[in-house]
């Protein structure tokens, strides 16, 4: 059968976290694959009633078409409360609904870049970016990183040297895969490149209220006076993944684009879904479940460093995150973290390489490992068998 696909169907991959988490179906295994939600966390009981009420009350419009650019009253809670505790001061008109922050991407993929065109982002990055914008077969130019996030430096003379680039992608708060957090300075820093350079930032902030300790960070669109910044937020990592629901905040004209994006993509979100969080979100305070969901994750984070402090070999480095999902641990060069993957499932633990994240150096010598998803007892348990793994090639 020879069918006739686009160029860029030549570009289409697996994503390997998804392919990861199909091999770690069966109970025995312990997984630090996934950037799971802790599902026992799910407000279930009170979700039962929202959607009761929803549809006793709304039910004809909750089942029916509803506006490209989402429901009404959540675009201004999300304008109004989740925006706020970003510190950007926007309204209604200014938020897009979208399925997760991945849609998000997606389109920011789809409106900027062209063949060829350059994404700037930080190295390594999220691999579901990488795996949206290749679709548009762009080039990267990698941004090196170190505690505080990207090092500022070396993005302005990328900038310098590529005033052609497209479209800076970062994720600011606690980055998937490193758990770096972006210091406040370098946010703003960024803010005033992007406005200088007159390039677009695409500021992907799904973990930003999982803070653990400290003071949570202004958004780098709190920065930004012109319009350069996109903000994408999403309820997959404070509420329920399965809703599907997220939201991009841009400047009217740019949001416009986007719109117009949706409508030929999905033409909208789905209309229940929207009016189920939004009458949680005026009758329960969405704060006070964000608040359960860092302690746990904040005692799982703490138990799996402390395990591989305790288990791995001396020399192993690893992230020490202040929120999120993922710490990020990087071995000696000559170990194969995919190599060491077969290896670790037969111990029956799986984490996922680090080499993917890097959309240009593929470095083979990082994993990364999620703390969200498993109990205390299995988080032990699991670290102990990577441990010895990896005692086999540091001996």
């Amino acid at each position: 059968m020879k069918m006739r696909f686009a160029e860029r169907a030549a570009n289409l991959r697996a994503s390997e976290i998804r392919e990861i988490l199909k091999l770690t179906e069966m109970p025995e295994v312990i997984s630090f694959a996934g950037g799971l939600p802790a599902p026992e966390l799910f407000p279930v009981a009170e979700i039962a009633k929202i959607s009761e009420q929803v549809l006793a009350t709304q039910g004809q419009a909750a089942l029916q078409y509803s506006p490209t650019e989402g429901f009404p009253i959540l675009r201004e809670i999300i304008a109004k409360e989740r925006m706020s505790r970003a510190q950007v001061d926007v309204s209604a008109q200014q938020i897009l609904v979208t399925a997760g922050s991945q849609q998000g991407i997606e389109f920011c993929g789809r409106l900027f870049l062209d063949k060829n065109d350059y994404v700037i982002c930080e190295s390594p990055t999220y691999l579901g970016a990488i795996n949206a914008f290749n679709s548009y077969q762009p080039r990267y130019l990698e941004i090196p990183m170190d505690d505080e996030g990207m090092i500022i430096s070396e993005l302005e003379k990328t900038l310098e040297q590529h005033p052609e680039a497209k479209m800076i992608y970062t994720v600011p708060d606690f980055q998937n895969p490193t758990g770096r957090t972006m210091s406040v300075a370098r946010r703003q820093q960024l803010a005033r490149l992007a406005k200088r350079y007159q390039i677009p930032v695409i500021e992907d902030n799904p973990y930003g209220e999982l803070r653990f300790e400290g003071d949570s960070y202004p958004a780098i669109k709190s920065f930004d006076d012109e319009g350069w910044v996109i903000y994408l937020g999403s309820f997959s990592k404070t509420f329920c993944p399965g809703y599907r629901i997220g939201w991009m905040c841009a400047k009217p004209e740019i949001l416009h684009k986007f719109v117009l994006i949706k409508q030929a993509s999905d033409l909208q979100c789905s209309s229940i879904a929207q009016r189920e969080i939004a009458l949680y979100l005026q009758q329960y305070d969405l704060n006070e479940h964000i608040a359960k969901i860092r302690q746990v994750y904040k005692q799982r984070r703490d138990l799996m460093l402390e395990s591989i402090h305790k288990y791995f070999p001396a020399t192993v480095k690893y992230t020490i995150p202040e929120g999120g999902l993922f710490t990020w641990v990087e071995l000696k060069r000559d170990i194969d973290a995919a190599r060491l993957l077969d290896e670790a499932l037969q111990e029956k633990v799986a984490f996922v390489p680090g080499a993917s994240f890097f959309p240009n150096t593929h470095h083979r010598n990082f994993l990364r490992l999620n703390y969200s998803n498993m109990q205390k007892e299995r988080i032990v348990e699991g670290i102990q068998r990577l441990g010895l793994v990896l005692q086999r090639h540091y001996n």
